[in-house]
Parts: structure tokens; C-alpha cells; sequence
């Protein structure tokens, strides 16, 4: 049995007459703040918890350990699975995170006020990810608003690490085997069908110097002048990188990033530490282990280099620390089914064809992929993350496009689950 076209327009109007509570939905998760840093995600969990046992819908809540959040520099983590059964068949997972980077300045509207003006809605995370947060549960609930014979189940995982690499979230659920869905699909955007995305790798590196008092600088060693080459020869990496390119649409070459750096105690003294830490993007081609492995050489080698124009008393020391590896999602043969639904729907839907590509990006999803299970990312958002302003000032959202999301979702459900 396939759905019928007055099925998918059924799907279709019963997302038009819940839209206005699904926008209420999304505005009650966005008014709860889940920075991360520091990452106390647990209420917002609690929240999402209660909000969804109104539509029927029982949210498993799955508490980390303490210690555990803790020593991955978090402050609390819940994840959620609900788990909808339908009958015998496959099990579709569908994640979105809650947690997001901290507002940051420049906002001219309050990021956590989910203000929509001319069908705009503003705050963090109403485009990565809490938007999806709502899209899923919408489209589920249009799903069985039908009524229809279904074969399979669908899972709603609403989880708090991603920001932190999602070892924690669906890493988590994935280790502990508390999931084992067959396919999934992932918050995205709504103009692509993402099939692949780059890896990250962070490294903090600490260059260790003397404190001195500013007026007698020869008595220490200045750890910033001692960074000054190290920062040089990362920065001279993005040359080289360019002649690295992907054979995935969408991923073009490597790059490394600065990302934040702290220095010194005051003005008038010689700083003794300086602590940077560094994003190195890889496209899926690259191994991690020789990418990190480069790096740090890279970094030892210039150290070695500078402390050579010194004497012993006026050397540099390094300590290199990995803050995160997160490895590229590559393409699963089994996600046919995924983009093949996706594109047919959300040509319906936006009038036009969406392309199945990669994303510069990395994500959690990732995780899915490693546990052999077919994944791609789709959702609610505009054409590109610059237009989302996801992770600056004045994120949004067009609820034109949550709303197609949502049935594009739908739909895409109806055909994976059709007996």
C-alpha cells in the first residue's frame, strides 16, 4: 500500500490548522535558555517533557550522570526519546538538539523572547535546532491524525549535547543501546537534503612562559611572543588546505580556525600563559588520526624552531590537549529511501527540486552513521546557515518554511511506514 495524493493533502491540512499551536509549541521551547557553555540543558528537557505529554505523547527522560556531564565541562544533560509503535517494520529515528552556543551581542531582539514579526520568528535556536524540536513532533502528530495502517514505529530523540560533540546525547542513546533505530533523519534545513558533512577537531594548546613585572621583562619569558610563530604557522595551513578538495557537493577543502585565546594578568605584566584553542574542519576524504597527528608535530616543530634562537632561561614549554574529534558523516547506501522521500515531497511542497549534497558543518548525526544507521539531515530553515544567522545575533526563522518542513516530514513518514 502506498498513501494517496488526498492522503498527503490530508497530512497537508491538518499541519494548516495546527500551525498556530505549532508555533506557540516552538515558542515555549525557545524562551527556555540552554547555553552551552555551560550547559545546564536539563530543565529545558523537563520542559519539552511536559509540553509533549500534553499532545499524548510520553517523553522517556534520560538523566547523565552528574559526574560524567561534569567532566565534559557541561552542567546537566537529559535526553529524551519518545517511541511511537505502529506495528512490525522499521524504526525511524528523528533528532533534533536543544542545546546552543550562548546569544552573544548585537541582538535587537531578545533571543530568548521568540518575538515573530512579518512571519518571522527571532531567538536562539529557532533555526538550529529547537525549530525541529517542532517540526518532528507536528509531523508525527499529523501522521497519526489519519488514522492509516502503518508498518513500523517512529522515535522523537530531543537531545543536549551537540555543541559539545553529542557524545553525550546520541552518542549516549546509541552506546547504551537504549535506541537502535533502522533509519533517522536529523535537524536541517529545508532547501537541501544533507548526505555527508565535514569532521571537526578542536585542540587546546598552552604555551608556557615566565611572569615578569612589566617594568623588569628580561626576569621572565613572554609566553604571547612565544605563540606569536605557533599562530603563524597554523594560520599558514588554510594555503595549503585549499589544494585539499572534496569530491562531495557541497564540501570544498579543509580549514583551521583561532577560535578563542587567553593571555596574561594585567596590563603591566609579562604574560606567563597563553592558551588558544583551535577548530581544524576535515572533509570526509581526510583520516583524523593523521590530520591530529600532523597538527601536533606542526606545533611541537615550531616550538622546537623558536626555542633555538634562545638560551635555556628564556625557552618556551607546550602542552597540546584534544577537546574534541568528531569524525565526517559519509553517505550510507541504505539512506536512498530518505532522500528519494524527501526530494519527491519537498518538490511538492516548495515548487521546486532540492539538492542532495554535503555541508561544511558537522554535526551529531555523525554518531548515527557510525552505528551503521542510514541518516541524512533535513528540517526547518532557510537556504543557507549565513541566512539563519544560526550561532549570531537575531537567529530566525520564516515559519513558512517550518511549516513545509513539517510536511515534507510527514509525508516522508507516510511512505518509509506504508505497509
Amino acid at each position: 500500500m502506498t498513501f494517496s495524493t488526498a492522503q498527503y493533502e490530508l497530512l497537508d491540512q491538518w499541519i494548516d490548522a495546527h500551525f498556530e499551536e505549532q508555533v506557540a509549541f516552538l515558542s515555549e521551547l525557545v524562551k527556555v535558555p540552554t547555553d552551552t557553555p555551560p550547559g545546564n540543558n536539563a530543565p529545558h528537557a523537563v520542559k519539552t517533557a511536559q509540553l509533549l505529554e500534553q499532545f499524548g505523547m510520553k517523553a522517556k527522560q534520560i538523566p547523565i550522570p552528574k559526574e560524567v556531564v561534569q567532566n565534559a565541562g557541561l552542567e546537566s544533560i537529559t535526553n529524551l526519546i519518545v517511541r511511537r509503535e505502529y506495528g512490525t517494520g522499521p524504526t525511524i529515528a528523528l533528532n533534533a538538539h536543544g542545546d546552543v552556543v550562548p546569544p552573544g551581542e548585537g541582538w535587537t531582539h531578545d533571543p530568548y523572547g521568540a518575538r515573530v514579526v512579518d512571519g518571522v520568528m527571532y531567538g536562539r535556536a529557532t533555526a538550529v535546532s529547537k525549530c525541529d524540536f517542532s517540526t518532528f513532533t507536528f509531523a508525527v502528530r499529523a501522521l497519526e491524525s489519519l488514522n492509516a495502517k502503518l508498518k513500523g514505529n517512529v522515535e522523537l530523540h530531543f537531545t543536549y549535547d551537540e555543541e559539545f560533540g553529542g557524545e553525550l546525547g546520541p552518542g549516549w542513546l546509541l552506546s547504551h543501546k537504549l535506541t537502535q533505530p533502522d533509519l533517522m533523519i536529523a535537524a536541517g534545513f529545508s532547501y537541501q537534503v544533507i548526505t555527508a558533512h565535514n569532521g571537526c577537531l578542536q585542540l587546546e594548546v598552552t604555551i608556557h612562559g615566565q611572569m615578569a613585572h612589566a617594568a623588569i621583562p628580561d626576569s621572565g619569558v613572554d609566553a604571547l611572543q612565544g605563540a606569536l610563530p605557533v599562530l603563524e604557522k597554523l594560520y599558514e595551513q588554510n594555503t595549503l588546505y585549499k589544494q585539499i578538495t572534496s569530491s562531495v557537493e557541497g564540501i570544498s577543502h579543509p580549514y583551521l580556525n583561532i577560535g578563542k585565546i587567553e593571555a596574561g594578568t594585567n596590563t603591566n605584566v609579562i604574560p606567563g600563559k597563553v592558551v588558544f584553542k583551535l577548530d581544524r574542519r576535515m572533509i570526509p576524504e581526510e583520516d583524523p588520526t593523521q590530520v591530529e597527528a600532523s597538527l601536533r608535530t606542526l606545533i611541537s616543530k615550531t616550538v622546537e624552531d623558536y626555542n633555538r634562537t634562545r638560551d635555556s632561561a628564556k625557552q618556551i614549554s607546550v602542552d597540546i590537549k584534544r577537546i574534541l574529534l568528531a569524525r565526517s558523516m559519509r553517505p550510507l547506501a541504505g539512506n536512498a529511501p530518505l532522500v528519494d522521500a524527501i526530494q519527491k515531497h519537498a518538490k511538492t511542497i516548495l515548487k521546486e527540486d532540492i539538492p542532495a549534497l554535503g555541508t561544511p558543518l558537522y554535526t551529531d548525526v555523525r554518531l548515527y552513521t557510525e552505528h551503521g544507521i542510514p541518516g541524512v539531515i533535513y528540517g526547518a530553515g532557510p537556504r543557507t546557515v549565513l541566512e539563519s544567522h544560526a550561532k549570531r545575533a537575531d537567529e530566525r526563522l520564516e515559519l513558512k518554511d517550518l511549516r513545509a518542513a513539517t510536511k515534507v516530514i510527514a509525508r516522508t513518514l507516510a511512505d518509509l511506514l506504508s505497509p
